[in-house]
């Protein structure tokens, strides 16, 4: 499989585009304005304390409060000769773990999404190119994607051996497989002076400010995404050019020679069309190629995939059919959840089969095109409807809550109220105004179309209104009025 990764670099946005046998699979957006808060380190204040809610908001100078559940505070330890609480630390109620008013240092793990504040933990971790540094543990993990065990013991053999006496506890990263001690030396040692270095900031910060920052978004994909499967990284920009080689070369020297300075006279973005898979990807309907289509619908509770057979007939028979366009709508689901950052719950609606083989491949079709997510997922089994129940993990905003707003149309709802039923509410509205207010005649401003049908398709209906109200109407359509806007004024 051939991986390539382009970075487009514009004055205020940059761009992360991850592409796969010539197709973009993910896309990563960071603008000045909003900057991603999920990996930044905080001294906060307890606002508010929810015994009710096991939880308390937490003041890290964002515009909202950010929410810490009790699951995610860490416990004090317990003097040797305590007994722990009955139901074990976790279960100590969340007064005995803050108070308000208290200062705390605090992770945001989730950045806000919609209404939301961010979520934070006060579970500190610090990433590397190879390792996950954990400053209040002890532990000493290994990712459960590196699969061969005798690699896994390699690998707790040689942190164990680097670590020693060391407090600080360690999490091997997926990225570590088969790499040598010299290199995991490498990060124990830069992780170790960047905790000497927010601890100093920790010591100096005030409420509110930020002690850790987590890289920007090109040199965070390049510690996440670069590997040896990575053939290029093209970069537009000659600065982030020149950063991006400086990081390579500090971290993962025999890598440097994949970073490239792009300078084609094509938009970086117009290689492999990404720029048309993006536009796509704000759209709900997603063509397969037999014919089929997906339909996506991303609500505030879940995210919901309806898979349709569409112009496709098949040459065989309706099972058949069915189980070739679930094959392909299973691959094209997989990959849309990446490309369109999808998270939280998701239904995926395959069509009705019958046969239990067939339900069982379409399932392991969808298993086996998640494998490559860098975001944890879930998936169920099917249940006797067709329907695929999931999660994938949401730590930003998905791809169309960052580059669209609701319409102000329809106000997010998808549909307006049509000419005829907004001429009916002018009608009622009308008879309203004239009966709680005196006025010599009604000016009734509206759009363009629904002046048009009242004027045309309604007028007997306007003359009938007329003469009920004793008082003459006159209609003005206004351009930049939306379909369901309208104002009835009195003279």
């Amino acid at each position: 499989m051939s991986e390539e990764i382009l970075i487009n670099v514009t004055p205020r946005e940059t761009r992360v585009g991850v592409i796969e046998n010539g197709m973009l699979q993910e896309v990563y957006v960071e603008r000045a304005s909003r900057r991603g808060y999920v990996g930044n380190i905080y001294k906060g204040r307890v606002q508010r304390v929810m015994p009710g809610m096991q939880a308390v908001f937490v003041d890290i100078g964002l515009e909202r409060a950010a929410f810490l559940h009790a699951a995610d505070i860490l416990r004090p330890p317990l003097p040797e000769d305590a007994e722990p609480p009955p139901g074990g630390a976790h279960a100590m109620a969340i007064g005995e773990l803050v108070q308000e008013g208290q200062e705390i240092i605090v992770q945001v793990v989730k950045d806000p999404i919609g209404s939301k504040g961010a979520r934070l933990s006060t579970h500190l971790s610090i990433p590397s190119r190879y390792l996950v540094l954990l400053p209040h543990s002890r532990t000493l993990g290994v990712s459960a994607r590196i699969e061969d065990e005798a690699e896994r013991a390699r690998l707790k053999e040689v942190m164990a051996a680097l670590v020693g006496e060391d407090p600080l506890g360690y999490i091997v990263r997926t990225n570590a497989e088969g790499q040598s001690a010299e290199a995991l030396a490498f990060d124990v040692t830069y992780l170790g002076k960047v905790w000497r270095v927010v601890q100093e900031n920790i010591a100096r910060a005030r409420v509110g400010e930020r002690v850790y920052e987590e890289l920007s978004l090109p040199l965070r994909c390049l510690r996440d995404l670069l590997n040896e499967d990575i053939e290029k990284v093209r970069v537009d920009s000659h600065e982030t050019f020149d950063k991006a080689l400086k990081f390579v070369r500090k971290f993962m020297p025999s890598l440097a020679d994949r970073i490239e300075l792009y300078e084609g006279e094509r938009p970086i973005f117009d290689l492999y069309g990404a720029e048309d898979e993006i536009q796509r990807a704000l759209t709900k309907q997603v063509p397969l190629k037999s014919g089929g289509y997906l339909i996506i619908d991303q609500t505030e509770a879940m995210t919901t995939i309806d898979v349709n057979t569409g112009g496709y007939v098949g040459s065989r028979n309706l099972e058949e059919t069915v189980y070739r366009t679930n094959l392909e709508a299973a691959q094209a689901a997989a990959r849309q959840l990446r490309l369109r950052n999808l998270g939280g719950i998701i239904i995926i609606d395959f069509i009705d089969m019958t046969d239990e083989e067939h339900r069982r491949q379409v399932l392991r079709t969808l298993e086996k095109g998640l494998a490559r997510d860098h975001a944890k997922t879930t998936v169920y089994p099917m249940s006797p409807l067709g329907l695929v129940e999931m999660t994938r993990k949401r730590t930003t905003e998905s791809l169309e809550r960052q580059l669209c707003e609701p319409c102000p149309a329809c106000g997010g709802r998808g549909t307006v109220k049509t000419a005829e039923t907004v001429t009916y509410e002018i009608f009622r509205e009308i008879t309203r105004a004239v009966r709680q207010f005196s006025a010599q005649a009604l000016l009734v401003l509206a759009s363009p179309k629904v002046v048009g049908r009242i004027l045309e398709e309604e007028s007997a209906a306007v003359a009938e209104l007329e003469e009920f109200i004793a008082k003459s109407i006159r209609f003005q359509a206004e351009e930049h009025y939306a379909q369901e806007q309208f104002d009835v004024v009195l003279l």
